[in-house]
């Protein structure tokens, strides 16, 4: 679905990053907060992903929304894709699998 759909539909950062927290039953803050617990990075990867490719937004501003620098928003943004493909993740439904 192309990034202007998914805007008219509502969907922004923030309503990304609830949809990924629920989908790892997390609290979205703690998806905006720094860490390496395995879960958070994995949510934090995903977000990075969605909102560069799906919502069109620049590293720099998912970076500085998520606390880290532009490098690695495009590394979590790898990650991110491994972890959509391999569990057939959807930006549409991210918290109902």
């Amino acid at each position: 679905m192309s990034w202007y759909r998914l805007k008219a539909r509502g969907y922004d950062f923030d309503t990304l990053v609830g949809g990924v927290a629920k989908l790892f039953k997390l609290p979205p803050g703690v998806i905006l907060e720094p860490s390496k617990k395995p879960e958070q990075v994995r949510a934090r990867s995903l977000v990075c992903f969605w909102a560069v490719t799906e919502l069109g937004l620049p590293g720099t501003v998912v970076g500085k929304r998520l606390g880290i620098v532009q490098s690695a928003v495009s590394k979590a943004v790898e990650r991110g894709a491994g972890l959509a493909s391999e569990h057939h993740f959807s930006i549409e439904d991210p918290g109902n699998r």
